[in-house]
């Protein structure tokens, strides 16, 4: 049982600057005109915010019990400020509430196989020196497949590729896992030290600018 039930040691991450900001461009056409893949409810569009209500520390707690892991400080306090989330980019239907959540292995079997036939095999591990890099010197074919089975699954768009994981395997000394973004245009994934710094980077692409 997890004794933290939800609670957020470390830094405190401003995700309600964040998302209120990223809801505003993308609601008002003339803040962004990227197009988009469906139009959003019209309650969404009068309550200018594209996540939901915050979930609690109950239901936090619950789902690291479930885990049976100790989430990660950004992505937790991220599912205190919004249980879930539409449209990051056209590319990313939904993030998932802390009620839909679940390791690869479980979510989405499919995915955890691919990787596993695609790169289980493809040859020797790469080197520390070569996988801890992030930013704009990471190679996307840098990575470790056999990870990805045990990784957390936190977003959900039918019939595509695109996807947002988060790595316990790989966790830096401050308790941040590493979060993954899988997309059938690149040779790997692009990975990143934290959920803060993957959704920082998304929120660059859907701005135009990356």
């Amino acid at each position: 049982m997890s004794d933290r039930r939800g609670q957020s040691d470390g830094p405190s991450y401003p995700w309600r600057e964040l998302l209120q900001r990223w809801s505003d461009e993308w609601l008002d056409p003339v803040l962004h005109e990227q197009e988009r893949t469906e139009p959003f409810s019209e309650d969404v569009r009068q309550a200018r915010w594209l996540g939901r209500a915050g979930a609690g520390l109950d239901v936090v707690g619950a789902l690291e019990d479930r885990l049976g892991a100790v989430l990660p400080t950004s992505y937790r306090q991220f599912l205190l400020t919004s249980d879930g989330w539409l449209n990051t980019t056209s590319d990313i239907e939904r993030i998932l509430s802390a009620q839909e959540v679940g390791w690869t292995r479980d979510l989405d079997p499919a995915l955890a196989a691919a990787w596993t036939d695609a790169y289980g095999a493809a040859g020797a591990r790469i080197a520390d020196e070569e996988y801890f890099v992030y930013g704009e010197a990471q190679d996307p074919v840098s990575i470790r497949p056999e990870h990805v089975p045990h990784t957390l699954k936190i977003s959900h768009t039918p019939e595509a590729t695109e996807v947002y994981l988060l790595n316990p395997c790989v966790v830096s000394a401050d308790g941040e896992w590493e979060a993954w973004f899988i997309a059938h245009w690149l040779p790997g994934a692009v990975r990143y030290q934290s959920f803060w710094d993957l959704m920082n980077d998304e929120y660059r692409r859907f701005r135009g600018d990356r």
